[in-house]
């Protein structure tokens, strides 16, 4: 190896931590399946070596290999070769784990397209982004990453994998236009610079890459795990749940969440498993910390809404500017807060002035999203948009009717939650128990607050 080739391949290890170096340089050899010191070495990575030692769909691999052969170390622009060398794997691997937007931007247009050069239609672009997220799926699955999620007691992830692959090309600017509507990004041309330009502003597709690249070629480094990608779901018994969100859903949707509740998701209400009742509703989501409340209309639209503190059942608004709306079906989107108003959170109950139900943004009687006390009706009254939130109509229709709803709290329960094993004041006192029985006044809760048992730890 020259000179030239051995001063780029230090500096790309150079890049990564002591301990990691030596599982970089060591990679090569993994792929060539001569790691135990056979006596012949080949000198190459050819795509049938890589696709051996991969754990990721072929359609990626063969990505991941064309971008490898696209790498130039020497930089004498020398076309690409049928085979890796060492140096192109490594220089490969530093810019896709520990690179900028450029030469991560460089990388992905040679996947798209098979070279660095020329231009690639938004619809190829759209077609390596769903590739990218369906192998993010493959190998948590392979991987045992999912952190307690279930892929086939989810809605089926097909769909999702679409919508958020269309989410996030959304962000995509042609060579030489501004943002274009969906229909027309299809067709449009987009350059080196576009894609450059989409990598960096849309975080997550460098977070994708490199958990395929990491995950997919067992490179064990002290970054490039899972992270916060898929927070850790708990309290779900998947034999008894099918759940109305699909995974790539749940990972768009923990993103836009504050950092502090990322880790984990905590199921607290379903229509499937505790009924129809606005009651129980009430019951399971108060004082339990931040959480996500997901619906599902009878015509098929998934929406919902992040309520930023737990809820308190009271005639007044609550909340903070950090909540917000979101739609999952028919399409893939967040709605931020406007500040035009503090109308952020809304839940009452039994009272006979003020409305009674669940709201979010808006004004009474027009919310962004609302779900009425007489369980299994709701609205979301935006014309044109909600004045909270600047969110659209979530629903199919204004008026909708309930098929589905879910409500799951976020990060680590709040110290002042209510104990599961909450007694009646009389249990908690004995005297007044004993009073009661001397006077003759019959207990007629008896046997109505024994206390409760805490739920079996949740099937993984």
């Amino acid at each position: 190896m020259g000179n030239t080739e051995s001063t780029s391949l230090q500096k790309c290890l150079s890049r990564f931590l002591p301990k990691e170096q030596a599982v970089i340089d060591g990679i090569f050899n993994k792929l060539l399946g001569t790691e135990a010191g056979a006596t012949k070495k080949a000198k190459s990575v050819t795509l049938e070596m890589l696709k051996a030692r991969s754990t990721l769909p072929d359609s990626m691999t063969v990505r991941l290999y064309n971008g490898m052969k696209s790498v130039d170390p020497t930089g004498k622009a020398v076309p690409p070769s049928d085979s890796v060398s060492k140096e192109q794997l490594i220089v490969f691997l530093s810019d896709v784990l520990r690179g900028i937007a450029e030469e991560k931007g460089a990388l992905i247009l040679s996947m798209i397209s098979g070279s660095q050069i020329g231009t690639v239609k938004g619809r190829q672009v759209t077609e390596f982004t769903e590739d990218l997220i369906s192998s993010v799926l493959q190998v948590l699955k392979h991987r045992k990453l999912l952190k307690g999620w279930s892929l086939d007691q989810t809605r089926d992830s097909a769909e999702g994998i679409k919508l958020l692959a269309t989410q996030l090309t959304c962000e995509l600017r042609p060579a030489g236009s501004e943002e274009l509507p969906a229909g027309k990004l299809l067709e449009a041309d987009c350059d080196l610079g576009s894609i450059e330009d989409w990598v960096f502003r849309v975080s997550s597709v460098s977070t994708f890459l490199s958990l395929v690249v990491s995950q997919g070629l067992c490179i064990q480094l002290s970054e490039g795990g899972v992270g916060n990608l898929l927070p850790e779901c708990r309290d779900v018994h998947w034999l008894k749940f099918l759940s109305i969100l699909d995974l790539p859903s749940v990972m768009y949707l923990n993103s836009q969440l504050p950092v502090e509740v990322q880790h984990q998701w905590r199921l607290l209400f379903s229509t499937r498993l505790h009924g129809e009742s606005f009651s129980r509703l009430c019951g399971q989501v108060v004082h339990k910390g931040p959480t996500i409340l997901v619906i599902r209309d009878s015509q098929g639209h998934i929406f919902g809404g992040f309520a930023s503190h737990s809820w308190e059942t009271k005639p007044q608004f609550q909340g903070s500017n950090r909540c917000f709306l979101f739609s999952v079906k028919p399409y893939l989107s967040v709605y931020m807060c406007t500040g035009y108003n503090d109308h952020y959170m809304y839940l009452n109950h039994g009272q006979q002035t003020m409305p009674n139900g669940l709201g979010m943004g808006g004004q009474h009687n027009y919310f962004g999203l609302w779900v009425d006390s007489n369980f299994g009706k709701g609205h979301s009254k935006a014309k044109s948009r909600c004045t909270t939130y600047n969110s659209p109509q979530l629903s199919a229709k204004e008026d909708f009717n309930i098929d589905a709803m879910e409500v799951w709290a976020l990060g680590e329960p709040p110290e002042d939650a209510p104990s599961k094993t909450k007694k009646s004041i009389l249990n908690a006192d004995p005297e007044a128990q004993a009073l009661m029985e001397m006077t003759g006044k019959v207990r007629q809760s008896e046997g109505l607050w024994e206390p409760v048992e805490e739920e079996e730890e949740a099937d993984k």
